[in-house]
């Protein structure tokens, strides 16, 4: 087992000043395979000091050098995509396919659309007889989720880089491992002690200590809507600027005349993937009235074509759950629509055949309606309801009747009548007949999904500032 006591400050790893430690659990065995160290104000501190001593020199850095950066940092990540892949799997339990493809890859090339966004930025602009600048934001204080231990933590601190700020990172500490395999390729990549600082912790005591610094001048959140909501309040007492990539509850419209089955298929991976831990999963599948019981035994089919299984084993489509609280948090949202007489039209509450250890979910589809608690909430895992529509104004009143607006999807004959549906839905992003995403166009919400934008330009764009120069 791992012991790491250590935080990264300054560019340099030294011991924590705690006296306790959290463990990291293996979700597939339940066994523990490490202890980090449970960071204190003391240890935000020290990381707040040491990426403001290196603000001052990064953010005057030029375009070129950040550029040179970025491009090293994803070339290291590249080259050591294997013990990536392997920690991200040992500590959340993503299945190593996926892990390789949406985590590693997908950061890999998170990092190199920063670089090349970097020149695109207008840094200066004339705007009458004042002169126009683009600033970096300061100190970031980013505070990562477990669901994407690399990813997560990159597009913050890669963006926020890329904008010349400097960074102190709390990574989950459900899932701190990964990013502790930074400072290595960070460090050979060129970037300046300083510019990245990690410290281990929980969110009441890492993370509000980092929120309420007066050091930090900008917080980035990915998580719950709760902890959103927590950052907002502490951020306001000292005005710092926020950025929040928050919780979805985003509905799949299949239009009449889509292809219904593969509409469904491809509605269900996408809900499915990471095991249902994704923000963006479409979650809500809404179908015409009149092919509900054909989508249902679709679905049905689907979910149940799902290896759920040792996320090692580069077969396998679901692994488990990440942590024992989201393990019973999914079975609970279960329990509860089953007990309400939501139709359960695919998997529940029995364990996968075979596993009778790990935090295993058998993939679950419901058929209800809108107003269900189960189509309401948010449940971060392997499961879905599908709901009956009457007509396309139906169907966009269902869609958009929901507390978030981070994702969506459409599908239709025609491709144009699909984007003009998908103008009607108020959410941050939606994919038209399953197309693909383009990890350069911005991510992020609208409404409980959050406020600001990830990836590409825009991402970096919200660790910029305005200075006007006047004479």
């Amino acid at each position: 087992m791992k012991r790491e006591t250590q935080i990264y400050v300054g560019g340099q790893w030294q011991e924590s000043t705690a006296d306790s430690v959290i463990e990291v659990v293996n979700p597939a065995t339940e066994e523990v395979i490490a202890e980090v160290a449970r960071g204190t104000t003391a240890d935000v501190d020290a990381a707040v000091s040491a990426a403001t001593v290196a603000f001052d020199d990064w953010s005057h850095s030029t375009v070129d050098d950040r550029v040179a950066v970025l491009r090293a940092w994803a070339d290291q990540i590249e080259a050591n995509a294997d013990e990536v892949t392997d920690t991200i799997v040992a500590e959340i339990g993503q299945p190593v396919t996926w892990a390789q493809r949406a985590s590693t890859d997908m950061t890999v090339r998170d990092l190199r659309n920063f670089a090349d966004a970097l020149p695109e930025i207008l840094w200066a602009e004339q705007v009458g007889t004042a002169s126009v600048r683009r600033l970096p934001a300061g100190v970031v204080g980013a505070i990562t989720a477990w669901n994407g231990p690399i990813r997560s933590v990159c597009l913050k601190a890669g963006a926020a880089i890329a904008a010349g700020c400097t960074v102190v990172l709390k990574s989950s500490e459900v899932a701190p491992l990964t990013p502790f395999l930074l400072p290595g390729y960070t460090e050979k990549s060129g970037l300046p002690a300083g510019v990245l600082n990690i410290v281990t912790g929980t969110g009441p005591e890492v993370g509000e200590a980092m929120v309420t610094h007066p050091g930090v001048d900008m917080v980035s959140l990915t998580g719950s809507v709760r902890a959103g909501s927590r950052v907002m309040e502490l951020a306001a007492r000292s005005i710092k600027k926020v950025a929040l990539e928050l919780g979805g509850k985003s509905a799949n419209v299949i239009l009449p005349g889509a292809d219904l089955d593969h509409a469904i298929t491809v509605g269900i991976q996408d809900a499915f993937r990471n095991s249902g831990q994704a923000c963006g999963a479409l979650t809500r599948v809404l179908v015409p009235r009149n092919r509900l019981a054909e989508a249902e035994a679709l679905a049905a089919l689907t979910a149940k074509s799902f290896i759920v299984g040792d996320p090692t084993d580069r077969a396998t489509h679901l692994g488990p759950l990440a942590n024992r609280d989201q393990y019973d948090r999914v079975r609970s949202h279960i329990e509860r629509a089953i007990g309400k007489g939501v139709t359960l039209v695919a998997g529940g509450l029995d364990r996968p055949e075979g596993l009778d250890r790990g935090f295993y979910v058998r993939p679950t589809v419901f058929s209800g309606t809108n107003d269900d608690r189960i189509a309401r909430e948010e449940v971060f895992g392997p499961v879905l309801v599908i709901i009956p529509f009457d007509d396309e104004d139906d169907a966009v009143r269902i869609a958009n009747d929901t507390d978030y607006g981070l994702a969506g999807g459409v599908w239709a004959a025609d491709p144009d009548h699909a984007r003009a549906v998908a103008g009607r839905i108020r959410t941050g992003r939606v994919r038209i007949n399953g197309a693909p995403i383009d990890m350069r166009a911005p991510h992020g919400g609208l409404k409980l999904s959050g406020i600001g934008r990830e990836m590409g330009r825009h991402g970096i764009e919200d660790y910029l500032e305005y200075q006007s120069l006047h004479g």
